[in-house]
């Protein structure tokens, strides 16, 4: 190859990378992305956002009280609202532990013990001597890990107070011996 054919091929290299430097400045002052007031959605245990990222509204510190709600909290919808869980746990009497462990007659039974061998994390088990509650039931349904930060859980939560109604109502209807829940 003679040189100057080696400096049109040198020159047309260099007048592509020109082009494309001059297209991403134009395209740069064009258009300017934003980052937006607050997460479109959130992954449970996950990064939270930015300090410089103001949220449009004030976050909610905890969850909306359901004890009003379970006057009128419907167990089988509840039970239609764990099929999700189901991949972790087992409801019925006797049933395996699994990922998780299993949740019958778990209403008003002590945190983290006691359920057939299963080994709780230690964010749970920071919680032993406690027992679950209506309010720690509906605090963990809303958000496992604001309830024990570490825990092995990974499910988001719960937003929707009367979902933690029915949920609570179903697993207080996993027992020999229901509680009462305010109806």
């Amino acid at each position: 190859m003679s040189s100057f054919e080696w400096n049109k091929i040198i020159g047309a290299v260099l007048a592509s990378m020109i082009l494309a430097m001059v297209s991403g400045i134009i395209a740069g002052s064009l258009v300017k992305p934003t980052v937006p007031a607050k997460p479109h959605y959130l992954v449970a245990g996950g990064a939270q956002p930015a300090a410089g990222v103001q949220a449009a509204a004030p976050a909610q510190t905890g969850p909306e009280p359901i004890a009003p709600l379970l006057a009128k909290a419907d167990p089988t919808a509840g039970k239609a609202q764990t099929r999700v869980c189901q991949v972790c746990h087992t409801f019925d009497k006797g049933g395996p532990n699994r990922i998780g462990p299993n949740l019958y007659n778990v209403v008003n039974e002590p945190i983290a013990e006691d359920r057939n061998g299963y080994q709780f994390s230690d964010a749970l088990a920071k919680h032993k001597g406690e027992k679950w509650t209506v309010d720690n039931l509906n605090h963990w349904l809303f958000n496992p890990q604001s309830f024990a930060q570490g825990t092995k859980m990974t499910f988001a939560g719960l937003p929707k107070a009367q979902d933690r109604a029915n949920i609570v109502a179903y697993l207080n209807s996993l027992s020999d011996n229901p509680q009462p829940l305010g109806k």
